[in-house]
């Protein structure tokens, strides 16, 4: 069989955290080179992974998605601010217990420097890098492995969580996805999900004012504001800044949940699809600062909001939907998602549907048109 596996030129500041050489076939030209290139120096340590649609920046600390671009055309990066971590093992803030003992906010998977591994075996087109780390406090070991197939404008990514206790345990799982300036633009960006019931946030932090009523429940989009009106929370405010947080629980008929952001100036789409057993919840930061601080959270997480563990567990469930997962004793659970980045047709306004099927994405607008993208990886 012939094997060949990614190419992986890694800036220099990685080379102490691969546990062995990550082999490929000759080089060619940087122009044509999918597999990867060298990323640019920074404060945190980077690979720049690729096939020959997709460019994906990814921090070593925390295996951060940093930057997500198209190699043809201008490099117009959804992922931005934040862009995507893994709140792991742990959504927000931890209990007192806890923080008493040194656990962070959002966990420690987002933390920790993660070592590049060999690569399981690939076809001569597809690209795999694989991430592992420890999170010592958690008591887990987590590994990451990110996949791309040349001629797919979608990347798949599958992560197993295994742990070190005797015990069962409740787990908090998200993936905190964040758009950001320029991709999130006042009135040309907007955001779409097969969303059912939802709540706002009981409370939240921060200075800036909320705009939405605390602990309101509402079906997706419309959500109700401390004026007595209704905010679309499909789209961006052009009129004021707020910050809220308010989660909704994907269509518990759906097998595959999904959520998208699409730029009606651009005519770029940026977007994940979940299984939705691995994560039946999706919440929205709209942190609507107005300045290139600017965040849109799309996190699909494995509880409604970023609470504690005793939190998640206390409100379980929440619209007939669990509230949080379980991670067994000595043993490993396993999530599965995928996320696409590409141009659609110029009157999309509105995502109505993703569907995965038959090695195919299609990507309906509201109008009845469609893009379809070649996946040939199933969730």
């Amino acid at each position: 069989m012939n094997r060949r596996l990614p190419v992986l030129v890694l800036s220099s500041v990685l080379s102490s955290l691969l546990s062995q050489p990550v082999m490929a076939q000759q080089p060619r030209p940087a122009a044509q080179q999918p597999g990867g290139q060298p990323a640019a120096a920074n404060a945190t340590p980077t690979v720049l992974f690729s096939n020959d649609k997709l460019d994906l920046t990814i921090g070593i600390n925390g295996g951060r998605f940093l930057r997500l671009t198209l190699r043809e055309g201008e490099p117009f990066s959804p992922l931005a601010t934040m862009g995507h971590f893994l709140a792991l093992d742990g959504f927000g803030a931890p209990s007192e217990q806890e923080q008493a003992l040194g656990m962070p906010f959002h966990g420690e998977a987002n933390r920790q420097a993660m070592k590049v591994v060999a690569s399981p075996a690939a076809g001569g087109s597809t690209h795999v890098i694989m991430l592992q780390s420890t999170l010592p406090l958690a008591q887990e070991a987590l590994t990451r492995t990110i996949q791309m197939a040349d001629g797919e404008n979608v990347i798949y990514v599958t992560s197993q969580l295994e742990s070190a206790l005797t015990v069962d345990r409740p787990v908090s799982w998200a993936e905190h996805a964040t758009i950001g300036p320029p991709f999130l633009e006042r009135g040309k960006t907007v955001v779409d999900m097969p969303g059912i019931n939802c709540r706002v946030r009981p409370y939240k932090p921060g200075a800036i004012p909320g705009h939405l009523v605390y602990d309101k429940d509402f079906k997706w989009p419309m959500a109700p504001t401390n004026d007595g009106g209704q905010a679309d929370l499909r789209v961006v405010p052009t009129d004021h800044n707020w910050l809220d947080l308010a989660s909704c629980q994907i269509d518990p008929k759906r097998r595959l949940g999904y959520v998208t952001a699409l730029h009606l100036e651009k005519h770029m789409v940026f977007g994940y699809v979940f299984r939705r057993d691995d994560y039946p919840w999706l919440m929205s930061w709209m942190n609507f600062t107005g300045d290139d601080r600017a965040a849109r959270g799309m996190e699909f997480s494995s509880q409604p909001f970023d609470i504690s563990h005793r939190e998640a567990v206390a409100m379980n469930p929440l619209f007939g939907t669990p509230t949080f997962r379980w991670l067994p004793a000595k043993s490993t659970i396993e999530t599965r998602f995928l996320m696409f980045y590409t141009r659609v047709p110029d009157d999309f306004t509105k995502i109505a549907d993703v569907v995965l099927e038959g090695g195919k994405l299609t990507i309906l607008d509201q109008s009845g048109k469609r893009v379809v993208l070649t996946a040939s990886k199933e969730l």
